[in-house]
């Protein structure tokens, strides 16, 4: 499996970005998608997952301001951020794994900046 992001870029406080994620290969055995995000000299943060079923997860930081979603095909992959602040200025990775809950996501994408200025 492939995965490509787009939709990251430069955007000021307040405002609202939406990441796509597009897949190749055998993406009907994939079970569970999400995002990561690593700024620079922090450890990478999880900030959002969708399974097989459409159920969700999303870090703290991000709760009732980013969405993920998918189409019925499972891909693309959304993230819509809105209220978007400094901190979260990093670079976003697509993820996918076969597994439900899997210790490692076994397909990554090669990551869209997002930056906020104040």
């Amino acid at each position: 499996v492939q995965l490509v992001e787009s939709g990251g870029g430069l955007v000021q406080a307040g405002g609202s970005l939406r990441l796509s994620c597009a897949a190749s290969g055998s993406v009907f055995d994939i079970n569970l998608m999400g995002w990561y995000r690593q700024a620079p000299g922090q450890e990478r943060e999880l900030v959002a997952t969708i399974n097989s079923g459409g159920r969700t997860y999303y870090a703290d930081s991000v709760k009732g301001r980013f969405t993920i979603s998918r189409d019925n095909a499972k891909m693309p992959l959304y993230l819509q951020m809105n209220s978007l602040k400094p901190d979260d200025t990093a670079m976003y990775y697509c993820v996918a794994s076969p597994q439900a809950l899997p210790d490692e996501f076994d397909y990554w994408g090669q990551g869209t900046q997002v930056t906020v200025s104040s």
